[in-house]
């Protein structure tokens, strides 16, 4: 038998580590060329680890919620040999095991002390739920940590574990915060009914007394991550918001009469957001100060053109996946990206760097029946478009005959960006192009 490292693998560039979400294999278990073999999650999307032999999972050298770097080994797999024999280990197998990585015996070490120590001391699992990994548990014995206590460290792992960065945090944090033991002991993951008199929940920053018939629920981890990231937007760009409405009715006319069509060729629907891509692809091209990022002092021109598109999850987040070289696409291949990346977002399908790279982000807001939006921007990028709902409404049209009243499909644009290096002229611009390309719509356009 030989033995081959399952190695973290890379999941883009600005990507260094992983956190071991949940194994699903055990050890011993037979497992398939590309079977998924454990879930990860990163701070941008979650993932599988595929197998990249046929063979037999000999070893975990993680732990669930512990969080490994990227190119480190996080498994080994024995497969088959030829001529060789279990007790007779071939030349490879004993290379493989001389040139094993340090690290896994001290994190096995490590381990092996933790579950020793905290094994009669803390519980692995509370009443509600919450699990401990046994390095948290070996962190929290070693700082004196009590289980109420731990009960009360804010946990970011899935369904509100805590992670070894989440009881390191705390500990770091431990001196300047309240005393925590004295709080009452509240599963992560679950909900519960506030008390009859206000008090400091632990899960919460203490600064917003709870009321009679109040519930409190922990963020997911996604949800945390959102969060932190619009925090950041906010606080890195100055925004500021222009608005346009938009005359899309031969856009309309048009998508009516081709949508039928090209579902039978194409077998997919025709949406509002491929149309809404392209012009803004077009205006971007128009208009490259768009599509920059700021560095510091410097700001960076972007040449490739990547649209990140916002969808809406099952579970009420959200994630950006990214068009990539749009410019370089036609109507047909803009919207079967769209379909494929919407689709797999929904199912949690979407690999790390098909979220990574964006340049410049549209989030249709009409989707849910809002005419108009503030988005805020996804860094680093420098603008977002928000596209309001289409609603027929009563306009003036102009005629060489004069002007006229008619019924009239109509939207609003809310472009937000950078006020930094876009300024009013150019913010405002660029939203009026994008206006203008859906206008100007040609109704006879051949697809």
């Amino acid at each position: 038998m030989a033995q081959v490292e399952l190695i973290m693998p890379k999941m883009g560039e600005s990507v260094a580590e992983a956190t071991i979400i949940k194994w699903l294999k055990e050890e011993g278990e037979t497992i398939e060329l590309e079977e998924a073999v454990l879930e990860i999650a990163t701070d941008k999307v979650d993932s599988e680890v595929p197998s990249p032999v046929e063979g037999v999972l000999a070893k975990k050298l993680f732990n669930e919620d512990d969080v490994v770097q990227v190119g480190q080994a996080i498994a080994l797999i024995e497969t088959e040999g030829s001529g060789t024999s279990e007790t007779a280990p071939t030349e490879a197998t004993a290379s493989v095991d001389e040139t094993a990585p340090n690290e896994v015996a001290v994190v096995e070490e490590r381990v092996a002390e933790a579950v020793a120590a905290v094994q009669t001391e803390l519980p692995k699992n509370t009443e509600g739920g919450r699990f401990y990994s046994p390095l948290v548990r070996s962190i929290a014995q070693k700082e004196g940590i009590g289980f109420e206590e731990l009960e009360t460290v804010p946990g970011t792992g899935q369904e509100g574990r805590v992670t070894k960065k989440d009881i390191l945090a705390y500990v770091a944090n431990r001196g300047n915060a309240p005393a925590a033991a004295s709080a009452p002991v509240v599963p992560a993951a679950s909900t519960r009914s506030a008390p009859e008199a206000p008090v400091k929940a632990p899960t919460t920053s203490g600064k917003v007394a709870l009321m009679p018939g109040d519930e409190i629920e922990e963020m997911d981890r996604m949800r945390k991550l959102i969060a932190h990231h619009m925090v950041d937007s906010v606080q890195t760009s100055p925004h500021v918001t222009s608005y346009v409405e938009a005359d899309v009715t031969n856009l309309v006319t048009w998508r009516n009469k081709v949508k039928d069509a090209y579902f039978k060729r194409e077998g997919q629907k025709m949406t509002f957001t491929p149309l809404f891509i392209e012009a803004i692809v077009k205006a971007i091209k128009d208009f490259p100060n768009i599509n920059i990022s700021v560095d510091g002092e410097s700001v960076i021109k972007r040449k490739n053109i990547n649209i990140g598109m916002a969808a809406a999850l099952p579970s009420g987040n959200l994630i950006v996946p990214v068009i990539k070289n749009a410019d370089q696409l036609n109507l047909v291949g803009i919207t079967a990206q769209v379909n494929d990346l919407a689709n797999r977002a929904r199912t949690n399908k979407l690999k790390p760097e098909e979220i990574q790279g964006g340049t410049y982000t549209i989030t249709n807001v009409g989707t849910f029946g809002n005419v108009m939006g503030t988005p805020i921007i996804n860094q680093p990028q420098v603008a977002i478009m928000a596209v309001g709902a289409i609603r027929k409404k009563p306009a003036v049209i102009e005629t060489e005959h004069g002007d006229l009243l008619g019924i009239r499909h109509m939207m609003f644009l809310s472009h937000s960006y950078d006020h930094r290096v876009v300024d009013g002229a150019l913010g405002g611009m660029f939203v009026r192009r994008v206006a203008d390309y859906l206008e100007q719509f040609d109704v006879n356009r051949e697809i």
